[in-house]
Order: structure tokens, then sequence, then C-alpha cells
């Protein structure tokens, strides 16, 4: 029987998740699977993936094939690093240890540069919020200034024309 390792479709339109699952390859997309070991979900910023590291490098030595989706999610995190280090352990090159080391050194590597860029995404947000108050609270000066100069017209041209309407009542009264 030859596996797959792929993605499956779930949620609502323009809103969809993926389970990462391992499958019959005659089996449909969205149909009958053997193992699901973890999920995908794009929505996010950036994605949101969650995974069984263990059973995702099970399923990996023993030959199932990975989509090429799915392909890239594990390398990203890492299983297929780790299912090349372990071929070089098979063949005598370095030994288990050496091979751990390799590979945490190259983790710690990937989560600085992940975390290096989530940082920077959230600074740039705290940025960009912070230049659209700036540019909110100086429109909204502008315009409380504007109205500020309109009330003081409206006022001054309804004391110019009560003065003159004053001295018109007070004159006949003279006489």
């Amino acid at each position: 029987m030859a596996t797959k390792i792929r993605l499956q479709r779930h949620g609502r339109k323009d809103y969809a998740f993926y389970p990462i699952v391992i499958a019959d390859s005659r089996a449909p997309r969205d149909g009958r699977f053997i193992e699901r070991i973890g999920s995908y979900n794009p929505n996010t910023n950036p994605a949101t993936i969650t995974l069984n590291f263990e059973r995702a490098l099970y399923w990996v030595t023993v030959g199932a094939q990975p989509t090429d989706t799915v392909r890239s999610i594990l390398s990203n995190e890492g299983v297929l690093m780790m299912k090349h280090l372990l071929g070089g352990v098979k063949k005598g090159a370095f030994d288990q240890a050496e091979a751990e080391k390799r590979f945490n050194a190259w983790k710690a590597k990937k989560d600085a540069k992940t975390n290096a860029l989530k940082t920077s995404m959230a600074d740039k947000r705290e940025l960009d919020a912070k230049q659209r108050l700036e540019a909110e609270t100086a429109k909204n000066k502008a315009k409380a200034e504007l109205v500020a100069k309109k009330k003081a017209d409206a006022a001054a041209a309804a004391e110019a024309a009560a003065a003159p309407a004053a001295e018109e009542t007070e004159a006949p009264a003279a006489e």
C-alpha cells in the first residue's frame, strides 16, 4: 500500500484550514485517512502549523510520500532535516549525539530567524498604528480650528447685525 502525507480541506468558504494526514494514495483528498499528524492554518499571519514531529518523522522514514505543500511544511519544521541526519547516522558518517547537536543548532538558528521576523512585523504594526493616530490627531486639530473660526465668524456677524438694530430701536425713542 502506497501512503501519502497530504492536506485535507476543512473550514468554510474563503477560510480553509488543513489537517495534515497520512492516507492511502488511492483515497480521495477529504476521504479516509490512516492517521492525523498535525494541522496547517494559512489564515493567520504567519501561518500556524502544529505537527507531531515524531510521527511525521516515522512516516517519512517508512516511505510515505508527502505532497509538495506538505513537503514544504515538513522541511520548515525540520522533519526532512532530521531524516537526512539519521541517514548520515545509518551510514556511519557521525553518531546520534552529533546528529542531535546539528539538528538543535539548525533549529535554534531557524527559531531565531522566525522570532526576529515576528518582532519586526509587530514593530511595523505598532509604528503604522502610531502614524495613523498622529495623522488622525492632526486632521482633528485642523478640523477643530476650522470649526472654531466658523463659530467666531458667525458670532461676529451676529454682533454686527445686532448692533445696528439696537441703534434703530433707540433712535425713535429719543424723539
